[in-house]
């Protein structure tokens, strides 16, 4: 009898193991057609309807079927029209966002390290969020007194060098929608609250290609930042956050090692 169970556990054993490797299997195909669903549909802006894509992918319309409603769920497929059809749909975009992201914080982070290596400053990369700043990398300083914020830390537009060099960055028409909403508000007593000043500052940044911040974002700290296009097509600033003190001893250095360093980058894309 003891045998017997022993066989018979064992039997259950490799049937739950074979059980979890066909789960396993059947899992990998249905990701490898959703994505071949994604690129056939990319190709064609329009739409394509269920028989059209279950025509390109040789899968019977059932299956696609399916996969096109798990698609759709979550907003990675959207109905291309109220009868019939699909399209790429909105979440894609924000996966898209991100991935732009990975790609400027991999290609720029040499030029961060570098900065931060040569000067010993902080060195932060933002990109332009929701009508902010928002640093997704950053190269920590060697001094005992240090400016550090964490990636993902939303800067104003306004009263940041990270937010100044990249609202210098945005057309005349995309500015003009924003002035109508977008809030100056005082972060200290030198943050910028007119619009005037700040448009005739941001020409400035435009000219020279550096954007300051003397403590209008927090009391003690100043930075300076500019901003450069990166491969992706995307705009990016780099800015060096500094207290207040050290800055004012420093700040031709780092004005023009800032300068020097983003010039050469965006030369390097441009080619």
């Amino acid at each position: 009898m003891a045998k017997t169970d022993v066989e018979r556990k064992s039997k259950n054993s490799l049937l739950i193991r074979k059980t979890k490797k066909e789960s396993d299997s059947s899992g990998i195909r249905v990701i490898s057609r959703a994505a071949e669903i994604l690129k056939i549909v990319s190709k064609h802006p329009e739409g394509l309807t269920l028989r059209e894509i279950s025509d390109r992918v040789r899968l019977p319309r059932s299956t696609v079927q399916r996969i096109v409603s798990a698609l759709d769920d979550a907003n990675l497929l959207i109905p291309a029209s109220p009868t019939s059809g699909v399209r790429l749909g909105p979440e894609l975009i924000a996966l898209g966002s991100l991935a732009k992201q990975f790609d400027i914080i991999e290609t720029l982070r040499p030029l961060l390290v570098q900065l931060a290596k040569d000067l010993g400053e902080t060195v932060d990369l933002a990109v332009l969020g929701s009508e902010k700043a928002v640093v997704v990398d950053q190269i920590p300083g060697v001094h005992p007194l240090m400016a550090v914020s964490n990636v993902g830390t939303s800067l104003p537009l306004h009263c940041s060098a990270s937010g100044k060099a990249l609202l210098a960055t945005i057309q005349p028409e995309e500015l003009a929608k924003l002035k109508k909403h977008y809030r100056l508000t005082a972060r200290t007593k030198n943050s910028i609250c007119d619009w005037d000043v700040l448009m005739t500052e941001l020409e400035e940044i435009r000219r020279s290609g550096l954007a300051y911040d003397r403590e209008e974002c927090f009391t003690g700290i100043c930075a300076i930042g500019a901003a450069l296009r990166a491969p992706t097509g995307e705009f990016a600033s780099i800015s060096m956050p500094v207290p207040s003190e050290r800055f004012l001893r420093t700040e031709k250095t780092l004005v023009s090692t800032l300068l020097e360093r983003t010039g050469t980058m965006q030369s390097r894309f441009m080619r």
